[in-house]
């Protein structure tokens, strides 16, 4: 069963810039587990059928100009028939005067009552990002978690095979860390993953033979970052000389988190190699293909191994970068 996450009405208010009109408790005790909103058009004009108590509700200027346009006794009326369904919040935006009924009514249900100067579309915007972020399905994966030219490069394998050792190497190479042992990881849409540190170990590294160390401190801010998408799984493991790996790349692994497929590769540790850089050249041959060129590829196509070459577009979006 999945496992529903909640959000604080005192977070929502602090992080989207939120006045209150009232608030019936502690903003904190008040929790909101709905990542989506509603706009309340039909259900100001008597309509429930499929309405949802459980999302935050947002009037703008067509809901402000629709109950202006009534009379006052039916104004009444729709604005306690919405409100007695009990929504978590209801968010009147564009700096809109706050009806006199509507905040009755609300004081009336006890339902939380906020305003925000902002336009409807571009609030609602940002408040469905936030809350999907915020109650999005999530896993703790033991790893570490960089940022390398720009892609997010989570980095698995069993403990002491240099994970952390790597993510030093490449925060001294102006790379950036986000986790360190656990790295949190949620399912923001359809599509993305983000990653992030548990808020009580953010910036701390395990390094053995020297301890625990705070990258922040020791490295800078520049050093660090609290979130990233994860692009790319690398998975370290001890050299096998049993096991044939991949030469060519050409093809390509994926491996699943929270139902998403994520690009994986394989790379094999033993002394003498470099990590820092191998995550590194794997990090830009990524943004490569992304951009339609593929190395093995063209050289197989210039061995005469397969048919056809990399596509024009390809080979133009290469030369432009």
């Amino acid at each position: 069963m999945t496992k529903a996450f909640t959000v604080s009405m005192a977070k929502i208010i602090e992080e989207n810039g939120l006045e209150t009109v009232y608030m019936p408790c502690d903003p904190a005790n008040l929790m909101v587990s709905s990542a989506d909103v509603n706009r309340p058009g039909l259900a100001l004009g008597g309509y429930f059928d499929y309405f949802d108590q459980d999302r935050i509700q947002i009037m703008g200027k067509s809901e402000h100009g629709y109950l202006a346009d009534l009379t006052l006794e039916m104004r009444t009326k729709r604005i306690e028939e919405f409100v007695s369904r009990t929504p978590p919040a209801i968010v009147v935006t564009r700096g809109l005067e706050i009806l006199p009924e509507l905040r009755e009514s609300c004081e009336k249900n006890q339902v939380a009552l906020l305003s925000t100067r902002e336009a409807t579309s571009s609030f609602m915007a940002s408040l469905i990002a936030y809350l999907n972020v915020q109650l999005a399905p999530r896993i703790t994966r033991h790893g570490v978690f960089v940022e390398v030219y720009g892609e997010g490069i989570l980095l698995v394998g069993d403990s002491g095979v240099g994970k952390s050792e790597t993510a030093i190497e490449l925060i001294k190479r102006g790379h950036r860390l986000i986790a360190d042992d656990a790295v949190e990881i949620r399912r923001v849409s359809a599509k993305s993953l983000v990653g992030s540190a548990p808020e009580n170990i953010r910036h701390f590294i395990e390094l053995r033979g020297i301890g625990i160390i705070n990258a922040r401190r020791i490295f800078g801010m520049g050093a660090v970052k609290v979130t990233e998408k994860i692009n790319m799984v690398i998975q370290l493991e001890p050299w096998d000389t049993e096991k044939v790996y991949d030469r060519m790349g050409l093809e390509n692994q994926y491996t699943d988190i929270l139902g998403i497929t994520v690009p994986m590769l394989t790379i094999p540790v033993k002394p003498g190699r470099n990590l820092a850089i191998i995550i590194e050249v794997a990090a830009m041959n990524y943004r490569q293909k992304k951009m339609g060129y593929n190395a093995a590829q063209e050289l197989m196509h210039n061995l005469g191994m397969t048919a056809e070459p990399p596509s024009d577009q390809a080979k133009a979006e290469w030369d432009r970068l």
